[in-house]
């Protein structure tokens, strides 16, 4: 290999040099923001190499190594590609495979026309996107089921809900709160206890490091009591708020749709677009996300090299 790269464990110390080099071109994806990067790093194992202008990201799942598309300017996305490629085959002695590769970069980098590549899109992890003038004002009839539960919730919880903008300090409240949701999903059974747990975990790993990654926080509470909260990260190139994380207690109706306008109504007046992530495939999950009129998608790739 023409340079040596060697990948160490993300800390939180480096989250704010992360988020610059995110930055530095456009990508309307989840991972536009660093946020995630933190709250699924033990689930992958993510290890991160880092230079001035430039970030390589290393994962691991059941079949092996795979990495994020490369973390830099456009004009030098082809030269961190081809240093990825040779990590991948020179100390890993595999083919490489990038997951959740962005839309612009494969275009930018030509790999649908590129021989050496098996390039598919990875349908069910595309990101929704939506207006988000339209997810804080609710317009028309194609958003009244929307109104209506909102309605229903301010009338029925006159007097006794409020939102709050949290920080560091609430974190106790907030871990109170996850581990009470974990219990109830893990109940629930749809998703795998595994995943929820490493979920759970690594967004109370992101709560305790508050003063070292930007995101914001708000809360709905009824009776002085947390019963749903979101976390947010906001992509400046696109003016774009990824809402990373939304729980809510499913027992109280309209409790998501409160806190989905609310967090955009008081912590993100500035955004044009919203990134609700995926639906990873679940029946519940996408008709929820369908529910709120998505304008766009960010469309993600699974990028393998063939090996002869």
């Amino acid at each position: 290999m023409h340079k040596k790269i060697v990948f160490s464990k993300p800390k939180f110390e480096e989250a704010a040099r992360l988020a610059g080099i995110y930055a530095l071109r456009n990508n309307k994806t989840c991972d536009s923001t660093v946020l995630d990067t933190y709250i699924w790093k033990e689930l992958y194992d993510t290890r991160v190499y880092i230079e001035d202008e430039a970030a390589l990201i290393l994962m691991k799942d059941e079949k092996g190594y795979f990495a994020a598309m490369p973390y830099c300017r456009e004009e030098k996305l082809s030269e961190y590609f081809e240093l990825l490629k040779e990590y991948f085959n020179e100390e890993l002695k595999s083919p490489l495979r990038i997951e959740l590769a962005d839309e612009d970069a494969v275009g930018a980098l030509k790999l649908l026309d590129n021989a050496e590549f098996e390039v598919s899109e990875e349908v069910d992890l595309k990101d929704y996107l939506y207006d988000a003038e339209q997810l804080r004002t609710l317009p028309g009839k194609k958003f009244q089921k929307k109104r209506n539960l909102i309605n229903k919730f301010m009338k029925e919880y006159e007097g006794r809900w409020e939102y709050k903008t949290l920080c560091c300090v609430d974190e106790y409240s907030l871990e109170v709160f996850l581990k009470k949701w974990f219990d109830q999903r893990v109940a629930e059974g749809v998703e795998s206890r595994d995943t929820l747990l490493f979920e759970k975990n690594g967004v109370i790993d992101v709560l305790r490091n508050c003063d070292k990654v930007t995101f914001r926080i708000g809360a709905i509470f009824i009776d002085e009591i947390m019963e749903a909260f979101a976390i947010g990260s906001y992509n400046t190139n696109e003016k774009m708020v990824v809402v990373s994380i939304e729980k809510g207690n499913s027992e109280i109706p309209g409790i998501y749709q409160m806190i989905n306008q609310q967090f955009l109504l008081n912590s993100y007046e500035e955004a044009e677009l919203v990134n609700r992530e995926d639906d990873m495939g679940i029946d519940g999950l996408r008709q929820a996300k369908e529910s709120y009129n998505p304008v766009d998608f960010a469309r993600k790739y699974r990028v393998c090299q063939k090996m002869h």
